[in-house]
């Protein structure tokens, strides 16, 4: 293997403001500073040493070597086109950053250590990186943020400059110089147990950067250390012992004694109320969607306004968090004293509390005790951002760990969903260990998952399947005999049809499989090769369930997305509004493996549009095929019943496509049950991220509305406004009941930020609801540009059909 290794001695300390009346406690006791030349000059020095290794960098063409590289060599590297992909090739100088933070608030500036240089060896010694900020004032949550960067001179760009990573990484440009991120880690200032730490502590970096930086540093990233240690960069930190006495954080009691100290020290009469100008402000903030950002004159309203925000606008919590400067800590014991008369949120609002942007830990207390309120229903609901902001809690130990143990002991649908999100990121080295030991003290109460099992061999047949195509490849026909044949034969061995039969389903736990019916299983003619399994059920009056296990795809952005369909439908239905939405069952069970639902009675539009028309190029144009089609399948008022709940899911189908900006959506990603109701399947790009060719974006239209949809709402009368009409009242009734829960949609999505989603990575992504969802905007003026969007859709529905057309054709020359 091909390696640089790097390493270097950096100091860093936490000084203490000069003058200022520091405020520290001695197993947990406070006492202050006697201007003795005691805490004044007080400092915290740490001292790191770091081994950097760049080997196995994801952004790398060409890895370094340990052997010394020439000069002309590093030329030749540079003058090649592989340069550009690989800029760290032409290493000169090495910088460390470090701050300190308290959610993304950054505390104060962060620190830089000197350049230095070396081909093995990069050290600092003597070098001070410098806080301004007292200890006293470190929150209790602080993380110490560190990053490693290249600092080089501007090279000129080659004539291949077709990587899109470059400019990505090219994070800070200044006194031409570049300077290229190599490796970050983060670790907390104090221990579980509230002492600040001392001694040595070896963390190993992480190479992968986000899309989005505070500083070059990574502070919503994990403080856990790469487990792989033999190519992650370590950095050695020695925290000293300056003290004969542990420091540690005060208890939650001396808190409360410090906030009442500070208020009899204050004027009773100096406690913020404001009058009916600044209420009428106050009110426009509290207002505003999670993703705004409040300016420091707004901060300070909030901050002197607090008591008003308590008594008039309870919901404003997280806003009033954002205003708190956490690096006083005399305003930081004010806050908890407030917390704790602030009225109790429902659970919904208190969702947002559980975001990275508020990580302290009576907060999250609270969050959580807010979220007791919930239904076993609502809970189930939530549950998948639930597990994922466990990745934000510090320690294992914490309220959410045991709120949602607790719950799942006492419900065995939460328990069993518990289980499959826990375990389907276990492979995952920022929460392997985290997530491991609550599945384990999970499992220690609970009955055994006997599906795992059965999952194992699922994707053992996938793998015969794919080993089968893949020696089978010039032919297809006898591809397709010989896999069909062999997935029959394997799972009808005892071994396979005992461990897949008499189980509770994965994707719903009240429902028993009880054994496969072998004949209709099938595999499934895309890439990955999803099994198609049949199950016979006792429970279904004898009817059939399908089910589809994929192997190789992440389900993980599919299962959000349906998530927030079911949601949805709830709010819809609260509002007397039933859009018959066909949310359908979607699982990740492990590393790019899950289940999903099959939907009985129903066929993709391209389908029904291929199998009424006699040429495949002509098939999308034809207006009538899906009427026709209903028309087969029903007749009278069955009919009449068909049309009503395909107009109905149609509208719902429409606003949620367009709010969730989901793409991709050819005809064989829309279905249609034979009672009527259409559904969207295939949520791979949400958020509006549009599939292109050659630079033209294929779907120029918000969302899909073809004629041949009003051809059957309008019950095949070309004349029929009134249905139309009621069609599109449906559709701006359903986007006015999304916009007044818009903060939900922006929290939900938030939360799962940190999930790995490949198109959910940073708060840029979730812009796309604010503005889909025209938040800041009166209703009226958001169903003006609704309206908008509707006329687009039927407008330019043309350029569907010829979509729609191109991809008939392609799937007719497939088969």
């Amino acid at each position: 293997m091909r390696t640089l290794a790097l390493s270097c001695d950096v100091t860093v300390h936490l000084e203490a403001a000069a003058g200022a009346a520091d405020l520290l406690w001695r197993r947990g006791e406070c006492w202050q500073g006697s201007g003795n030349g005691g805490l004044e000059d007080l400092r915290l020095t740490t001292a790191l040493m770091a081994d950097i290794s760049l080997s196995n960098m994801s952004l790398m063409v060409l890895v370094w070597t340990r052997r010394m590289v020439s000069t002309e060599e590093l030329q030749a590297m540079a003058d090649s086109e592989h340069v550009l992909t690989t800029p760290l090739l032409l290493l000169g100088c090495v910088q460390v950053r470090a701050g300190l933070f308290h959610g993304t608030e950054l505390l104060c500036k962060p620190a830089v250590s000197s350049e230095t240089s070396g081909r093995s060896e990069h050290t600092w010694r003597d070098n001070a990186l410098e806080f301004d900020i007292s200890i006293s004032d470190l929150p209790r949550m602080t993380r110490l943020c560190f990053a490693i960067y290249a600092v080089m001179d501007k090279v000129k760009k080659q004539k291949s400059t077709k990587n899109p990573h470059i400019n990505k990484y090219q994070t800070i440009r200044k006194a031409g110089k570049v300077h290229y991120p190599i490796a970050w880690v983060n670790t907390m200032v104090f221990d579980y147990k509230g002492q600040l730490k001392t001694g040595d502590i070896i963390l190993h970096c992480w190479s992968s950067f986000p899309d989005e930086l505070e500083e070059m540093l990574n502070p919503i990233g994990t403080i856990q250390t790469n487990p792989y240690t033999e190519n992650a960069t370590a950095l050695h930190i020695h925290f000293p012992e300056y003290s004969p006495y542990p420091i540690v954080f005060p208890p939650f009691d001396k808190i409360l004694e410090k906030a009442a100290q500070i208020a009899r020290a204050s004027d009773s009469m100096s406690i913020g109320r404001g009058g009916k100008k600044f209420h009428i402000e106050l009110k426009e903030i509290m207002e505003r969607d999670p993703l705004s950002q409040l300016c420091e004159n707004e901060k300070d309203l909030i901050w002197t306004l607090r008591h008003d925000c308590r008594e008039n606008f309870p919901q404003s919590l997280p806003k009033l968090l954002l205003s708190v400067k956490w690096s006083k800590h005399e305003d930081m014991a004010q806050l908890q004293a407030l917390l704790q008369i602030w009225p109790k949120l429902c659970p919904r609002d208190a969702l947002e509390l559980l975001d990275f942007n508020y990580p302290d830990q009576y907060v999250r207390e609270y969050a959580v005790g807010c979220l007791r309120d919930m239904s076993d229903e609502e809970l189930s609901q939530y549950l998948l951002q639930l597990v994922q902001v466990l990745r934000y809690e510090p320690y294992y130990d914490c309220a959410l760990t045991h709120f949602l143990l607790e719950r799942a002991e006492r419900n065995r649908k939460i328990g069993h969903f518990l289980f499959w999100h826990l375990r389907s990121e276990i492979h995952m080295p920022a929460v392997s260990v985290q997530f491991s030991l609550i599945l384990e003290a999970y499992c220690r109460g609970s009955i055994p998952h006997i599906e795992v099992e059965a999952l194992t061999k699922l994707k053992s047949v996938n793998e015969l399947i794919k080993l089968g195509t893949l020696k089978n490849a010039r032919s297809k026909t006898k591809e397709a005999m010989l896999t069909k044949e062999a997935m029959i034969t394997c799972l009808r061995q005892s071994g396979y049809s005992e461990a897949l039969s008499d189980l509770s389903s994965p994707l719903n736990p009240s429902v028993l499989l009880s054994d496969i019916s072998v004949e209709k299983c099938r595999y499934m003619d895309s890439k990955m090769k999803p099994l198609w399994i049949v199950y016979n059920n006792k429970l279904l009056n004898g009817d059939t369930l399908g089910i589809i296990f994929k192997n190789g795809d992440d389900l993980r952005q599919d299962m959000l997305t349906l998530q927030i369909l079911r949601l949805m439908d709830l709010l819809w239905k609260e509002a007397n509004l039933d859009l018959r939405i066909v949310p359908y069952g979607c699982l990740a069970t492990g590393d790019r493996a899950g289940l999903i639902e099959v939907v009985s009675s129903a066929d993709t539009i391209a389908n029904i549009q291929l199998t009424n028309s006699n040429v495949a190029a002509t098939a999308a144009f034809n207006k009538d095929a899906l009427l026709n089609w209903l028309k087969e399948r029903n007749s009278g008022d069955a009919l009449d019943r068909a049309i009503e709940e395909f107009t109905l899911s149609c509208a719902g189908y429409c606003v949620a496509t367009y709010v969730l900006g989901i793409g991709d959506r050819h005809s064989d990603n829309i279905m249609v049950r034979s009672t009527g109701q259409l559904f969207h399947i295939d949520f791979g790009h949400i958020l509006g991220n549009f599939k292109s060719k050659f630079g033209i974006k294929r779907e120029r239209v918000p969302f899909i509305l073809t004629h041949d949809f009003i051809h059957v709402i309008q019950q095949g009368k070309t004349g029929n406004t009134e249905k139309f009409g009621s069609f599109r009242q449906y559709c701006e009734d359903a986007y006015l009941i999304l916009r007044k829960n818009g903060n939900l949609f922006i929290t939900l999505f938030a939360l799962m930020l940190t999930a790995g989603l490949p198109e959910l990575t940073s708060v840029k992504d979730i812009q796309y609801l604010k503005d889909s969802l025209a938040l800041g905007k009166t209703d009226d003026e958001a169903l003006k540009q609704f309206r908008q969007k509707f006329d687009e859709a039927l407008r330019e529905s043309w350029t569907t059909k010829v979509n729609w057309m191109a991809h008939n054709v392609a799937k007719d020359n497939r088969s």
